[in-house]
């Protein structure tokens, strides 16, 4: 089983990057972030503005990778998000990046796709997942559900979502 920091290392550079967001920021780069902290268990809308919300659960997830727990989403925080995701905890389509997508381009390789493993979700890589979903009589729009995971992974089974367990928000402190 590979640990955090190996998972880290074996996606590119570009795949892990992502700008730098501090609380009260939208877009959506935001919106990404929010993604991804949904693939890692927690519990909030997809709505591209950085609030109270996703700021408690950045900070939440910095302490469990032992960042510095202060809400700025930097180098270090994309790398152990995208890094750290589990395959098939979130829908993967074109633009996506990380570690979750390095995972799927290796099925593909393993099913005798020609894509580059960089943790990149390009068209290629989408190209690949539509034939494979043609010939396996899914729907071929090229966006990686449970679904198409499953059936990559030879019908095992994913492992369940996670969940975080007691993270909070404080609304008592303002500060």
């Amino acid at each position: 089983m590979n640990t955090k920091l190996e998972l880290v290392n074996t996606v590119n550079d570009a795949a892990l990057a992502g700008p730098v967001l501090y609380p009260w920021d939208s877009g959506p780069a935001v919106a990404q972030l929010q993604e991804f902290l949904c693939a890692h268990g927690f519990i909030m809308r997809v709505d591209g503005d950085y609030g109270s919300v996703t700021e408690a659960a950045v900070k939440t997830f910095q302490r469990q990778q032992g960042l510095r727990a202060n809400g700025i989403v930097d180098a270090k925080t994309w790398a152990a998000l995208k890094g750290t995701v589990l395959p098939g905890s979130r829908i993967l389509k074109l633009g996506h990046t990380g570690g979750d997508v390095r995972e799927l381009q290796g099925l593909l390789q393993v099913h005798g796709y020609n894509v580059i493993r960089n943790g990149t979700f390009s068209s290629d890589t989408k190209l690949a997942v539509i034939a494979f979903q043609k010939k396996h009589k899914l729907k071929d729009n090229g966006i990686v559900d449970r679904i198409t995971w499953t059936i990559l992974r030879g019908g095992s089974p994913l492992p369940p979502l996670p969940e975080q367990g007691r993270w909070y928000i404080n609304f008592r402190k303002w500060w």
